[in-house]
């Protein structure tokens, strides 16, 4: 059965998918979670609830047009990658004050932006937004959500591949999150789309060699965030 957050009950109880897998069970009287899972939900019949995704751009290289075909060469790799929830008819970013967003987030510190693992941006290019320098190297990239108000944060604390409880080390999608490790928080720019886009995505907008825009769309909401390619 799929849940309204988008995880499966299986026979025994357990849920997968949606923010964590969980089984609860009371301990003295106290309900308290059992994390149980791996790395990604299957819904019914093996396919991913919230299937992997990438979206990559080059930066900063040339074309070689010394051979029979054009061929870019020394271009700079900026890539996100992250799990696609799929809407499934909910009203994604509903709700008021506390309760806003809870639906694509129950319960993390903040919004992961994607589903199962933490999403992580890798760039090659050292990177310029909000007028702070991110080197290059990999990181992972959150969504503070208040109404008609989204930060974009990017962070170094390293992604578990799996749900560890005591790696403290490493965060599961957003938990385990606190700020102690961003690099840089950007406010978001948010638009309304004329349709509804049924499947989370990440993309590069805009590109030049001079910078671009990094957009979140899901349903009619495009968040996006400008970036430069530092010198």
């Amino acid at each position: 059965m799929v849940t309204s957050s988008g995880g499966v009950i299986g026979t025994t109880g357990i849920l997968l998918g949606g923010p964590i897998h969980m089984a609860v069970r009371p301990v003295i009287a106290t309900v308290v979670a059992a994390i149980a899972f791996g790395s990604m939900a299957l819904a019914q019949g093996g396919r991913p609830l919230s299937p992997a995704g990438s979206s990559a751009t080059q930066v900063g290289g040339k074309y070689d047009t010394s051979g029979a075909e054009p061929v870019y060469r020394n271009g700079k790799w900026i890539e996100i990658t992250y799990g696609r929830p799929i809407r499934r008819g909910r009203n994604l970013f509903g709700g008021s004050g506390a309760d806003y967003g809870k639906t694509v987030n129950p319960d993390a510190p903040v919004w992961r932006a994607g589903a199962n693992e933490s999403t992580q941006l890798k760039t090659e290019a050292p990177l310029v937004i909000n007028g702070k320098t991110i080197a290059p190297g990999t990181y992972t990239m959150f969504i503070d959500l208040k109404p008609n108000n989204w930060t974009l944060i990017v962070s170094t604390w390293p992604a578990q591949k799996d749900f560890n409880p005591d790696d403290k080390t490493a965060v599961f999608g957003a938990y385990g999150y606190t700020p102690a490790k961003d690099v840089v928080r950007a406010p978001m720019k948010l638009d309304v789309l004329p349709h509804s886009h049924d499947q989370l995505s990440w993309e590069f907008l805009d590109v030049t060699d001079a910078g671009g825009t990094i957009a979140l769309i899901w349903e009619k909401t495009m968040a996006s965030v400008a970036f430069k390619v530092a010198p």
